[in-house]
């Protein structure tokens, strides 16, 4: 466990709290912050709960990668250029990411110019984001309060899409050891206002309150409030 634990990381450290490979943990009233790649970190981890936390002025506040069994709930993360993420990446141990809730989470003015280092994947996420889901399946974002990102509220995407922001972009031939598409989304019950409104230039998807690539299958939107969505009309849960 990991309580009442503060890291600062003066724009000179890639983390602050840092879990890899662990199982059956927690990580709660926590503070991160000033890190060039994440706050709270969860990586390659099963059963772990992150839970009433303070991140900030990070590239990402948190971060579960390639995790299973993961539920990052009541967090407030601000200020950050990716405010919470669940992503899958290639090349990694774990090759599979999956039931992971984000919930009842503060997450608003993810708006830090992006600080990480030169080259890694982390200086391809796109500022402004307020929760990124990128090819993790059986996720659950839920009754969360998402507000003032410049970019998006919410995104559903597949892992193809962030390789794609890097410089140079990444080839498809490098997630070969994963399927990268999420499946099995649902983005249930949340607050949205006042995202997307300044997107980055150059991205290839717009600036909305909600929004999906197209990619995977069984991905549902439901009772969210909301201005702006993409596509217009989002698939129904059932």
């Amino acid at each position: 466990m990991l309580s009442h634990v503060t890291a600062i990381g003066n724009n000179t450290e890639e983390f602050g709290l840092f879990v890899q490979y662990c199982s059956n943990g927690t990580i709660e009233h926590c503070e991160a912050t000033g890190h060039t790649d994440t706050g709270i970190y969860v990586g390659q981890s099963s059963n772990v709960v992150i839970s009433k936390n303070e991140a900030h002025d990070n590239v990402n506040g948190i971060e579960i990668e390639n995790c299973t069994n993961v539920s990052a709930e009541k967090n407030h993360s601000y200020h950050n250029v990716v405010g919470i993420m669940s992503v899958l990446l290639p090349g990694l141990v774990e090759k599979y990411s999956t039931n992971i809730t984000i919930s009842k989470n503060v997450v608003e003015d993810n708006n830090h110019d992006n600080f990480a280092k030169p080259g890694e994947l982390e200086d391809a996420v796109p500022s402004g984001t307020g929760i990124f889901i990128v090819g993790t399946n059986n996720t659950v974002v839920l009754d969360n309060r998402i507000t003032g990102n410049k970019f998006v509220g919410v995104a559903v995407v597949s892992t193809l899409i962030l390789g794609s922001l890097l410089n140079p972009p990444l080839p498809p031939e490098a997630f070969a050891d994963i399927e990268p598409n999420p499946d099995g989304v649902e983005v249930i019950g949340n607050h949205l206002e006042n995202n997307g409104y300044n997107p980055p230039q150059g991205l290839p998807l717009p600036g909305v309150d909600l929004l999906w690539d197209g990619s995977g299958s069984n991905n549902c939107w439901s009772r969210n409030h909301y201005t702006t969505s993409f596509p217009s009309s989002l698939p129904a849960c059932q």
